[in-house]
């Protein structure tokens, strides 16, 4: 294989076949549906009464066809980096002075969580934003989820996907850029920040975890009430909700068989965490949730995308190296970001708080979360 061929770029148009499409609607109709205790409502895990109506809508009236000519709308391509096929959108700005921006999505992702984002960041004059602060925008799918996997080896962490945007954006032609990232992209962009911080101008967060140092009580000292808040949701999370990342990051091959065999399956492991464990039930589209499970379904990706965890367990517990590019982290109604433990591994510059969106920011609040992407690069181009 010659270098030009290892490095080619591809165009790449998503196209499902009508067998693909049969054998989804014959597997939901013959769903064998679980029992579940009375009154427990979520505190077993998702409702069957949700998963259920869910499953119907994807059976019976998501319009797959509608909603794959809207993906190829976007400029999408493929090429290969370190053995691995990696997919992307890569959306050029109508503004000459456009800062390039590479945008990571998170689990359980895939890329076309991020969409609400491309338009606004791309060409802000459209959306009534200034032109000044346009990107040219690229999103990858990260290794194992959707059309970039599944991965066929161990090993694609944080750190190694990081450098694999790093060449990526060098691949593209960009020698400056910034980068943005929610949920594991929380993660890794600040690592590419890290692999090449003489070209990564600034990077920005949303559904940044952070967590105090172990066993130090002075930590604590001082902090203000909505940071006790957020400390308490936190520790909520690792004692009742915690349970898919500790299957994912200890036995994702034990579950992989359920999730590459039923669509059932794959909706609930997916919505529970969509619906914010019961908490946040019909605030996100449903049709914007059947695309980003019917991604995951058609490729048969969930199984590799949940080996990110396995792959990254290492980092759990970890600080990593604190680095000196510029961070803006966006903090959304339920995250448990806390400014003081942030700036223990980033040079935090921005620090906004929203009453709005949550997790799902780019789904649940892209307007809001496109002006502070734009707010924090503006005094970085």
């Amino acid at each position: 294989m010659t270098e030009t061929t290892t490095t080619a770029v591809r165009p790449f148009t998503v196209r499902i076949s009508e067998q693909d499409l049969r054998d989804l609607r014959e597997r939901l109709e013959r769903t064998r549906w679980p029992d579940e205790p009375r009154g427990a409502g979520w505190s077993y895990g998702v409702r069957r009464d949700y998963a259920r109506e869910l499953a119907d809508r994807w059976r019976a009236n998501y319009d797959w066809r509608g909603h794959e000519a809207e993906l190829n709308r976007f400029p999408q391509f493929t090429t290969s980096i370190d053995g691995q096929d990696v997919h992307f959108l890569h959306v050029r700005s109508p503004e000459p002075g456009a800062l390039p921006l590479v945008l990571t999505h998170g689990w359980p992702g895939p890329y076309t969580e991020l969409l609400p984002l491309v338009g606004p960041l791309a060409d802000p004059r459209a959306h009534g934003a200034d032109p000044a602060d346009a990107f040219h925008v690229v999103v990858p799918s990260i290794p194992g989820f959707g059309f970039s996997g599944p991965t066929r080896e161990t090993g694609w962490d944080v750190a190694r996907i990081a450098r694999a945007w790093a060449e990526l954006m060098a691949r593209l032609g960009y020698e400056r850029y910034g980068a943005q990232g929610g949920d594991f992209g929380s993660l890794i962009s600040p690592e590419l920040g890290r692999v090449a911080p003489d070209r990564v101008a600034g990077v920005h967060v949303n559904a940044l975890v952070t967590a105090p140092p172990d066993d130090d009580p002075a930590a604590l000292e001082g902090l203000a009430d909505k940071d006790l808040a957020r400390l308490a949701r936190l520790r909520r999370w690792h004692q009742e909700l915690s349970g898919y990342a500790a299957i994912q990051s200890t036995r994702p091959q034990t579950l992989a068989f359920a999730l590459a065999d039923s669509p059932a399956g794959l909706l609930a492991w997916y919505a529970d965490w969509w619906a914010g464990h019961g908490d946040k039930v019909g605030a996100l589209d449903p049709d914007a949730l059947l695309t980003n499970l019917s991604v995951a379904w058609f490729t048969g990706t969930a199984a590799s995308a949940a080996r990110l965890y396995r792959e990254s367990a290492a980092l759990w517990g970890s600080p990593p190296q604190r680095s000196a590019v510029p961070v803006g982290v966006a903090v959304f109604a339920g995250d448990s970001s806390i400014r003081r433990f942030a700036e223990c591994a980033h040079a935090v510059v921005r620090w906004t708080e929203f009453d709005a969106g949550g997790h799902f920011a780019a789904m649940e609040a892209p307007d809001l979360l496109a002006g502070d992407v734009r707010a924090f690069f503006r005094p970085l181009r």
